[in-house]
């Protein structure tokens, strides 16, 4: 639809009207401003008349009180596509207070059969009437009004923030994307998450959570137009936008977001999906936008990312193992495979620990850094998990019903397995029912884990404690670790990330800093324990450190269920006079579980 004009002499006629009106257009399902009268500026408390322009046609909300928004937004929706009368009160912020404003419109159609709104408005008074004003028909009307509005779900805006929602955004990014086309110009869908909001509620609380989320709503607003953004939940936002100048954009955006909400604000992930990579339809734009922004999702900083060629192909992995998960562990192209942890002391196998693997018939194998990503994104993973931990369990009783030796198992969980379930309550059930002494299972987490809401994860650690079982620290020694770390939570053993010892330029300078972190994890009664063993000298210097347990390939690749009773059949025993004997049985074990088909890491 073609925008309407006014003869100039009428619009100058109508535009210095005392009285407080305006006149609209609905045009590519968005609201546009066609005439703000002079009493419209005096009554909103406009100066410039080109910044209430502007204002009207991008950020029209911006002073609504943030319960009035999404209901006059949706008010004003319904008028302009079902017509009838539009006839609201609301709570507008003018100079230092909130007023109550009334507008009436209706429509009116020109000449040439296009339809405009003609919308009237007026003052109310101050939100706080006296006694006497309280019972006025017009306060009994706003009071209902703001009663239906908390019982009524805003069918085209987000009730939080007044923008769209995301059925309402999908019509007009539509019309909006095409618009920058037929200018030549290039637009693009960004995807974005406040990155910590689950921390950030933990520790302010819900309410400042919600009054972060509105603020960052009209930020949004304030930098691309109100119509141009929507809340699809949560934490996460979508905006369609012209291209050009868009990195700039967002580094004024990053700026300003520091300084929202009383410096009580997140770092912000955005996902960028350019018109460039190809033409799709919007909700498509959104999803591919939405992975380039989780890219970065354990990166505690303001960035943004594009979407590429490399990322639509690990899209459609994604979602391949998504589809899959519950056929692979009920068939199981998913299979847990033991590591053996060698005791430095003894040179004896004191632990093991159970690692995924995922022979897929249509992928082939896939390491845990394959899936388990994806599994943790789609908050999945704690059903890997458990089905891990189920193995393990297994394996134990029939180790007990055999007779045989049994260490303990440890395994690997994530972050998301603490926010999609109990996972501490369904470990100790899994456990009892079984008749497994805790102790026997290990927890392993992850420093980065740990990291991401510190304070909630230690109250798990410590639950897991009490409950039992032992925490190990795992990968402790990486570029982000904290020695704060070891002082603020007891754990049971750390172990040691032994990539530092994989620089040759650098070995005498890594050999150094694992010696004081053997030394400080010793001084405070930690256990040490050094994974990804590959070398007799790396061996020997480990055990002359002081590290207790050593694991890696140098002892043995990891096995399976089948390959440990394999190995208590052929009696084959993981204990060395010397680091020479370990050496010649390790390549022994070697050869003889790769022959049996065991997959290395």
């Amino acid at each position: 639809m073609e925008r309407y004009h006014y003869d100039k002499a009428l619009l100058e006629l109508m535009e210095s009207s005392p009285v407080p009106f305006a006149v609209y257009q609905f045009i590519d399902r968005r609201v546009v401003t066609l005439v703000l009268s002079r009493g419209f500026l005096k009554l909103f408390g406009y100066e410039d008349p080109k910044e209430a322009y502007f204002l009207m046609d991008n950020d029209m909300y911006r002073d609504t009180h943030p319960d009035d928004a999404a209901r006059i937004a949706d008010a004003a929706v319904r008028f302009a596509t079902k017509g009838g009368k539009y006839d609201v009160v609301y709570r507008t912020r003018i100079n230092e207070g909130y007023r109550i404003i009334h507008a009436r419109g209706e429509h009116k159609y020109t000449d040439t059969g296009q339809r405009l709104a003609v919308v009237a408005y007026m003052d109310e008074g101050a939100d706080n009437p006296s006694e006497s004003e309280y019972e006025t028909e017009l306060n009994r009307f706003f009071n209902k009004a703001l009663h239906v509005s908390s019982l009524y779900q805003s069918a085209s805006y987000d009730q939080l923030t007044g923008l769209p929602n995301m059925s309402y955004f999908f019509e007009l990014a539509e019309a909006g994307r095409g618009r920058i086309r037929q200018k030549s110009k290039e637009s693009a869908i960004l995807f974005m998450d406040l990155n910590g909001m689950k921390s950030f509620n933990r520790k302010y609380g819900f309410n400042e959570g919600n009054r972060l989320i509105h603020e960052f709503g009209k930020l949004l607003a304030e930098h691309f137009s109100n119509e141009n953004c929507c809340r699809p939940g949560q934490d996460h936002f979508v905006v369609f936008t012209d291209a050009h100048g868009l990195e700039d954009s967002l580094r004024e955006l990053f700026e300003k977001c520091g300084r929202i909400n009383s410096g009580k604000n997140l770092p912000v992930r955005v996902g960028i999906y350019p018109d460039s990579f190809g033409a799709v339809d919007v909700s498509t734009a959104c999803d591919r936008a939405r992975i380039a922004c989780n890219v970065d999702r354990h990166a505690y900083r303001s960035n943004f990312r594009y979407f590429n060629e490399d990322m639509l192909k690990g899209f459609e992995r994604r979602q391949y193992i998504i589809d899959n998960l519950d056929r692979a562990l009920r068939e199981e192209w998913i299979k847990v495979y033991y590591q053996p942890v060698v005791r430095t002391a003894n040179g004896r196998v004191c632990s093991e620990e159970a690692l995924a693997r995922w022979d897929d018939p249509k992928l082939g194998l896939l390491l845990p850094e394959d899936f388990i990503p994806y599994l943790e994104d789609a908050k999945l993973v704690d059903r890997l998990d458990l089905f891990v931990l189920g193995q393990m369990i297994r394996k134990i009783k029939g180790l007990e019903k055999r007779g045989f030796t049994i260490v303990p198992a440890s395994v690997n969980l994530s972050k998301e397995d603490f926010e999609t379930c109990d996972i501490v309550g369904e470990i100790s059930k899994r456990a009892d029912e079984a008749g497994i002494s805790h102790d026997r299972l290990i927890i392993e987490l992850k420093e980065s884990t740990i990291r991401k809401d510190f304070d909630y994860m230690k109250e798990q650690i410590l639950r897991l404690q009490e409950n039992g079982f032992p925490v190990w620290l795992d990968g402790f020694g990486s570029g982000n670790s904290s020695p704060n770390i070891l002082r603020d939570i007891s754990f049971d053993l750390i172990k040691l990330d032994m990539r530092l010892l994989y620089e040759p330029d650098r070995v005498s300078g890594s050999r150094v800093i694992i010696e004081g972190l053997i030394r400080t994890a010793l001084a405070l009664g930690i256990e040490t324990l050094a994974q990804g063993l590959e070398t007799e000298e790396q061996a020997q210097f480990l055990t002359k450190a002081g590290c207790t347990r050593l694991q890696g390939f140098y002892y043995c690749r990891p096995v399976t269920e089948e390959g440990i009773y394999e190995r208590y059949r052929k009696n084959i025993q993981i204990g060395f006079e010397s680091p020479e004997e370990a050496k010649r049985c390790g390549e022994a074990l070697t050869q003889q579980f790769t022959e049996g088909g065991t997959v290395t890491h």
